[in-house]
Formats: structure tokens, sequence, C-alpha cells
């Protein structure tokens, strides 16, 4: 009898064991197929279709919002008098035109010294279909990742503050001449102005730091890398937890509005101060005489 069950069991053992292979030949054929079908050529020949249609619509929108300053074809226009209508935007990148449209300053509603930020006409979806036309015109810088410019992806507490001290030394060295140390912006000449930081995202100011717009200079990756460029932002968002040690900010402008106060409120006191003292002592005086006689 235990022969007999051991027969039965040693034939059960090796009745499952073809079994179990056949089920283990069938998933690794399913996790071949399923490999396959995500990194096939025909899965890449799909994404390359969407980019088509993503330039496509970019096209579209360019012909009719943007093609009467810089052309049909992204290559800038002149008016008749020879003054620039809108420059060539072949090789600014698909970052230029997030920075430019998703601030609102284009499309451009009157010319002026400086375009000013507003709402922002279109939605992110066009906005990317833009990028991705002008993007698909010449070579330029491409939109960052969150993770290049966002300070909360930083691994750890002390990985932040060490990029503060850091964003915090390059912008005292680079940026402070402009944007003043607070980050409030600031008078330029010809009629520009440096915006305020404080109340820009921070993906717009690495896009600034990027493509340069307008009276900014450009930063390129080998002027301040990629990391550098994090950690200036890192520093600006720090400064908005700052508190304002030194009493009245005067809106964080530095010795003008602050020597302004001084003049126009200090000396305003001080004026109508003397002014009292002498009207008081005519009062004083008067009164005395007048008792005298």
């Amino acid at each position: 009898m235990r022969f007999l069950n051991r027969s039965v069991g040693r034939l059960s053992r090796h009745r499952r064991r073809p079994f179990a292979g056949v089920v283990l030949l069938l998933v690794a054929l399913a996790l071949t197929g399923g490999l396959y079908a995500v990194f096939s050529p025909a899965s890449s020949a799909q994404s390359d279709q969407t980019q088509a249609e993503k330039v496509a619509k970019g096209r579209a929108l360019f012909l009719v919002s943007c093609s009467t300053c810089h052309g049909q074809n992204g290559e800038g226009l002149k008016a008749q008098d020879g003054k620039l209508l809108g420059p060539s935007l072949i090789g600014v990148g698909a970052a230029a035109v997030d920075f430019q449209v998703g601030t609102g300053r284009m499309p451009m509603a009157q010319p002026g010294a400086q375009v000013q930020k507003k709402r922002p006409t279109f939605e992110q979806d066009d906005i990317d279909a833009l990028a991705a036309y002008v993007a698909s015109l010449g070579a330029g810088p491409a939109v960052p990742e969150k993770n290049q410019y966002d300070p909360s992806t930083y691994s750890s507490d002390k990985a932040k503050e060490e990029a503060v001290t850091l964003g915090g030394q390059i912008f005292l060295t680079n940026c402070t001449a402009c944007h003043n140390f607070t980050g409030e912006g600031g008078a330029m000449p010809r009629g520009g102005y440096a915006p305020k930081l404080l109340d820009t995202d921070p993906k717009y100011i690495y896009e600034a730091m990027l493509t340069g717009p307008q009276s900014m200079d450009t930063f390129s990756d080998g002027n301040i890398s990629p990391q550098e460029k994090k950690a200036v932002i890192a520093y600006v968002e720090s400064m908005k937890k700052q508190p304002g040690y030194g009493g009245f900010s005067l809106g964080g402008l530095g010795p003008v509005s602050e020597g302004l106060f001084a003049w126009v409120v200090g000396l305003g006191v001080l004026v109508g101060f003397a002014v009292w003292i002498a009207a008081h002592t005519t009062r004083s005086t008067k009164k005395k005489k007048g008792l005298e006689a």
C-alpha cells in the first residue's frame, strides 16, 4: 500500500512539472509581447505621429496669432521704414515660446519699451503646440522638466539648504544689479525695468535665465549650469519666507526709496515742527505785550 501511494505521488509530481513549464512559457511569451508592443517601431511611429500633429496644430495657431509680426515661417518681419515688427524665431527654442506666451507677454498687446506681463491668451495645450512648432524651425532650449526648476524636488532638507546658500551667492553676483537684493525688481535704462521675482513661477524664472528675454542677459548652461539655475530659484523661493528685519521695507527698493522717505517725511516733520514753534512763539509774545499794556 505504501509502495502504491509513493508511485501515485511520483506520478502526480511528474504531471505537475510539464504543466508548470507550459504556464511559465505562456507567461514569458506574454511578457515578451508586451515589451515588444511598448518598444516596437510602431509605438515610436505613433509617438512621431503625435508630435507631428502637435506641430501642425501649433503652425495653425501661429499663422493666426503670430505671423503678422514674425512672418509665416517665423523668419521675422520689418516694416517699410525698416523698423523691426517681430524678430526671427528660428532657433529660439520651445522654452522661449513657453515663457513669452505663458506669461501673457505674447501676443503683444501694443508696442512699448518693455512688454508687460498679463493674463495668458492661450491654454497650456495651445502653448505647448506653439512651442513644438517653433522648436521645429530650429534647435533651441527646450522647456525644462519639473525636477530642473522646482526646489521641492531636492532629495533632503540639507541638500535644499546647501542649494539656497549656493543660489544666494550666484544671485548676489549676477542678479541684484537689476532685480534688487530682495528680488523686488527695479528700473532700467530706456524705459525698461527688471520685473519682481517673488511672484514669478519657478519655471518661468528658469526659462528667463535660459533664454534671456528682452533686456535680460542670457545665462546658458555653460555660464550657469542647470543645477546652479535651480539653486538660484531655491534662493528666490526662500526670500518669500524671510521676515522684514529692518522694519518698514518701503517696497524693498533700496536707498532710493529710503532716501526719498527721509527727505519727504523726515524733513517735512521737522519743517512742520519749526512752523508750529514759530507760530506758538508769536502768540505768546502778543499775549505778553497785551498784559503789560
